[in-house]
């Protein structure tokens, strides 16, 4: 696969909007939400879109922020561990639902659970994060940006 545009051409390219969106993500980072929750969110969302860019960055930070690879290698499939907590069963559904958006327009069920575990304030700022990274996801998937390879 070959990138389509450079990263660093992209940022004189969009750098209102790239500014924007680091915007909301130190927001996200400054809001109090416990960070590996924010990652584990970051991750799902990129496995959902399909973007291997943002999935390396995620997964590295997530480790380096503590959190385990055990956990990381079922978050896919979130719903079958019993790994995760409802605070984070919860984040995990609502990222799903808006990344996912086109299929549901979020249900009132998942709109339910994430309000019973984060209150309106964290609930916008975790909304904030999702709306974060599905950007990032985007951009990086229409770019085709290649994350590295390690051997």
């Amino acid at each position: 696969m070959k990138p389509r545009i450079d990263y660093a051409k992209l940022q004189s390219l969009i750098g209102p909007t790239t500014a924007a969106l680091i915007s909301i993500s130190t927001a996200v980072r400054q809001s109090g939400l416990d960070p590996k929750l924010v990652e584990l969110v970051k991750i799902r969302a990129s496995q959902i879109n399909g973007c291997a860019f943002c999935l390396n960055m995620h997964v590295v930070e997530a480790r380096e922020g503590g959190e385990s690879d055990a956990r990381m290698h079922v978050l896919a499939a979130w719903h079958e561990s019993p790994a995760f907590t409802a605070r984070e069963r919860a984040a995990l559904a609502w990222t799903e639902a808006l990344t996912r958006i086109e299929r549901s327009h979020v249900p009132d069920a998942v709109f339910a659970e994430a309000s019973a575990e984060f209150d309106e304030t964290e609930l916008a700022q975790l909304t904030s994060a999702i709306i974060a990274i599905n950007s990032w996801n985007r951009i990086a998937v229409a770019y085709r940006f290649l994350h590295p390879v390690k051997p």
